[in-house]
């Protein structure tokens, strides 16, 4: 089985990838609290369109190891960098769904864009989720200290409701079947509790604002206007204020989880880009 491994001091953490295809890579970051599987629809369209698709596991998830030790934003960036190096990889695209958005910005923060040349936030936390004065669009501390007051008392329970809202459940039943809710609990339930409910503080958390600028390759921007999960005003709307070279997208009607609902939408936006 394909694992890279990121080793440092404090840990050592297994990283389980798929490479398919062949071209300029494409690399897939997954959303909260999924896996690299949540990408089954873009991967196979990536692939025909005649680009590598690399998709992995966030530490913490499906069959990525799960160490105890760190779940920042730093400490995931560093787990990308470790794909890039662990398979040479460069002139890559990195793409980066719901929280995975805040890889993309901080391994640009961290590590530059020598090696990348263009950057996608499909559904993105980025750049803050949580609501302040200075951002009055976001979510609520108290909806957010719920989040982790339910994932600490009932994980699971928490994590079968969840899905409902990422689809809008009840305005898409002719996208998304139970079926596909009950796939995404049976992934979401078997990640790490501690890994769960760290990353979640994260995307709960960081603010990416002051990074906004280290975003300097071409970046598409792609949310759905009925995202209840993360709000498009807090989201993407400020994203595409902050990012200078950026191509803006919305999808009317979509919820956060446009990748299955919307996925034939989502799909031609991106490889659009990717050929552009």
């Amino acid at each position: 089985m394909p694992f890279i491994t990121n080793e440092t001091a404090k840990e050592q953490v297994d990283i389980f990838y798929e490479d398919y295809g062949s071209g300029q890579p494409v690399i897939l970051i997954h959303g909260w609290p999924l896996s690299r599987k949540s990408w089954e629809q873009q991967v196979w369209k990536i692939v025909d369109s005649g680009f590598r698709c690399i998709s992995y596991d966030r530490r913490g998830f499906g069959t990525s190891s799960s160490p105890w030790g760190a779940y920042d934003y730093s400490a995931l960036a560093s787990d990308l960098n470790t794909i890039f190096d662990g398979l040479k990889l460069k002139d890559a695209i990195i793409v980066g769904f719901s929280m995975g958005g805040g890889e993309v910005v901080r391994y640009l923060t961290d590590y530059g864009s020598e090696k990348v040349a263009k950057a996608v936030l499909v559904s993105s936390i980025i750049p803050l989720v949580k609501k302040k004065d200075d951002n009055p669009d976001g979510v609520p501390e108290s909806d957010l200290e719920g989040i982790i007051d339910a994932l600490q008392n009932d994980r699971v329970g928490f994590l079968k409701e969840f899905s409902k809202g990422f689809y809008n459940f009840d305005d898409n039943q002719d996208k998304v079947s139970q079926a596909q809710l009950d796939y995404d609990f049976t992934i979401a339930s078997f990640a790490s509790p501690r890994a769960t409910i760290q990353t979640a503080l994260a995307w709960m958390r960081t603010d990416f604002r002051s990074e906004l600028k280290n975003v300097t390759v071409p970046t598409l921007i792609v949310h759905g206007d009925a995202d209840s999960t993360v709000p498009i005003a807090t989201s993407a709307e400020q994203a595409a204020k902050g990012i200078k070279d950026n191509t803006y997208e919305v999808i009317k009607g979509a919820p956060h989880g446009l990748n299955i609902t919307h996925s034939d939408e989502l799909n031609e936006i991106l490889i659009k880009f990717l050929k552009s």
